[in-house]
């Protein structure tokens, strides 16, 4: 999961152009037989797909078709370009897993089917933050699978040391919690290190911001927004509490690890981070606990990145209704809620989240998904996020005391030249 999700949220590479190639369309009928001596391919990500699950879809499938399911598990290194290649030859994989902010630039070089068809026999109620990523200039081309998001895992025996009962609800409440244990403890309150850039990406979803903006035909930084610099505050705040390096990621050292010594209060994460923590100190794993990262009011969650994958099928497939009648199956309500109580993420829609129940870190997770969001879904972001990735720059000159304008200004020429790279 976790090589997954860092995948799903980070990625950043070359996209050739697709040809979008007419499709020998099979034109059968569905129902038992109905495919009789066809196999269908299906590309999922290393770590995706739980095992029981993977059975029970392929025993489905293969039942109502009478069709073979080939399921090739494939490794995020190095996945884009094999994908890049495989959907511009005669025999791409049919259906693949596809991470959600990489659908736009595979829909917008002629690579996916649009599924508008699909869309409306099965996701009426699929979660609209979910399926955004899957619109592309007002089409459907791909169905939102999964996704995961960051949530506050803190230290209950901390929490209870300093004398908090609760978990807070708002923003503020929570400011002044973590105020509270360094006040009466000797811990760190909050490990919060000055390039944690996903939940940066959060808060400016929560305050409707945009990272870039349309100049002209291109797209350009869009940082000096007083709302892009209201989150930059909010994020200040809390880092302030902290004694992470300002120049320095989640990763660098890995956030949990440093919360498994037992004397920091909480960090924001994604669930995984709390099995890196007990890896690192058994011990700790009595102390954690799990709730949803709170915004300004009690009411609305934190706006948070939602990182995740979704289902897409292959525009030169012939196999197209073969493909939707797999999607049909996968996404059902009976086969998405075993996907998310046995891999813990977040499903497509807000009635199935109560298979969530009994995780404690998804059911933190689940709140804030509706509100949740992207980084831009433009094929020209991908080179942003190369290192050295100015955004980060940008929240770290904040953190070192620069105005938001000020560090705006200062990797608005970087951000501007990545995003005029051609894809």
């Amino acid at each position: 999961m976790k090589r997954k999700l860092i995948a799903a949220i980070g990625v950043a590479g070359m996209l050739v152009s697709i040809a979008a190639c007419g499709s020998d369309d099979d034109k059968k009928a569905g129902g038992a037989d109905g495919f009789k001596g066809e196999t269908l391919t299906l590309w999922a990500m290393d770590g995706s797909t739980p095992d029981q699950w993977q059975k029970d879809v392929t025993a489905a499938f293969e039942k109502k078709t009478g069709a073979k399911l080939k399921f090739e598990v494939q490794q995020w290194n190095g996945i884009q370009q094999k994908l890049t290649t495989a959907l511009s030859e005669e025999n791409p994989p049919d259906v693949f897993e596809i991470g959600n902010t990489q659908t736009a630039a595979y829909a917008k070089t002629g690579g996916l089917a649009e599924l508008d068809d699909l869309k409306k026999s099965i996701g009426a109620d699929w979660t609209e933050s979910m399926n955004k990523a899957s619109v592309i200039d007002g089409k459907q081309y791909a169905a939102p699978w999964f996704v995961l998001n960051r949530v506050v895992v803190y230290n209950k025996k901390i929490w209870a040391d300093a004398g908090i009962k609760d978990t807070p609800k708002t923003r503020d409440e929570f400011l002044k919690d973590l105020k509270q244990i360094g006040a009466k403890t000797d811990a760190e309150p909050i490990y919060l290190p000055g390039q944690n850039w996903y939940h940066f990406v959060g808060l400016t979803i929560g305050e409707g911001a945009e990272l870039v903006k349309k100049d002209g035909d291109k797209y350009v930084s869009n940082l000096d927004d007083p709302k892009v610099a209201k989150a930059m505050k909010t994020y200040k705040q809390f880092a302030d509490l902290s004694k992470a390096p300002k120049n320095k990621d989640e990763a660098t050292p890995q956030q949990a690890e440093v919360f498994a010594k037992g004397k920091t209060g909480a960090f924001i994460g994604m669930s995984w981070e709390a099995a890196t923590a007990i890896k690192a100190n058994k011990k700790i794993e009595k102390d954690i606990g799990f709730f949803t990262i709170p915004g300004a009011t009690a009411d609305k969650p934190e706006g948070v990145f939602l990182g995740g994958s979704n289902l897409a099928i292959a525009a030169t497939s012939k196999k197209q209704e073969l493909a939707k009648e797999f999607l049909k199956i996968a996404l059902s309500d009976k086969f998405e809620g075993q996907f998310a109580k046995e891999g813990g993420t977040i499903p497509n829609k807000k009635a199935l989240e109560s298979n969530l129940k009994g995780n404690p870190a998804a059911e933190a997770a689940a709140p804030a998904t509706a509100g949740g969001g992207t980084t831009p879904l433009i094929p020209e972001w991908a080179a942003v996020e190369n290192p050295p990735n100015p955004i980060k720059n940008y929240m770290t000159a904040v953190l070192n005391g620069k105005s938001p304008a000020a560090a705006a200004k200062q990797v608005e020429g970087e951000l501007n030249k990545r995003l005029a790279q051609k894809q």
